[in-house]
């Protein structure tokens, strides 16, 4: 999981490994560890592929324990706010970031907390980011989901989809 704090990244994982959510915001400190069996289609049969989470800290402070756990990641979620478009603008840096350690690493682009779009705002903004996520996305031929963590639109098809690659 990589992106800027406050994107949304730990609440995606609990969306996804205990399908809860909670409203306060609690900032990762390092680094925090989940464990999820996922069923992936490989070839003619399903296999159960055990995704291993690391839910880095989205402060520059961390960087250097990142670039530690980047080695080892068969790939990653990069996460940004589509209500803050200054998310999308490090997202590329998240990226060089891990693919410049780890050229194989699966990629997903995630634009999180559709349901604050739903609920209104900068609709000109949202536009603008979702268009760039998307650009973003199309130059690493990546997918591009938008998701929710909070109603828990498209979370599970967003790691569906970083699972899949992986195995490819």
């Amino acid at each position: 999981m990589l992106g800027d704090f406050a994107v949304g990244k730990t609440s995606l994982v609990r969306r996804f490994v205990y399908d809860t959510f909670d409203d306060r915001y609690l900032s990762t400190i390092g680094v925090k560890v989940s464990r999820k069996l996922l069923p992936v289609a490989s070839g003619d049969r399903v296999a159960d592929l055990t995704m291993i989470l690391w839910d880095l800290a989205g402060s520059e402070e961390f960087s250097q324990m990142r670039r530690a756990y980047l080695r080892g990641a068969a790939g990653a979620l990069l996460v940004y706010d589509l209500t803050r478009t200054e998310t999308l603008a490090s997202l590329g840096d998240y990226a060089d970031q891990l693919l410049q350690i780890n050229s194989n690493a699966a990629v997903v682009i995630v634009a999180n907390k559709s349901d604050l779009v739903a609920a209104g705002g900068n609709d000109n903004g949202i536009a603008v980011a979702t268009l760039d996520g998307r650009a973003l996305a199309g130059s690493l031929d990546a997918p591009f989901l938008t998701t929710s963590a909070l109603t828990g639109a498209n979370v599970e098809d967003a790691f569906r989809q970083l699972g899949q690659r992986v195995v490819s």
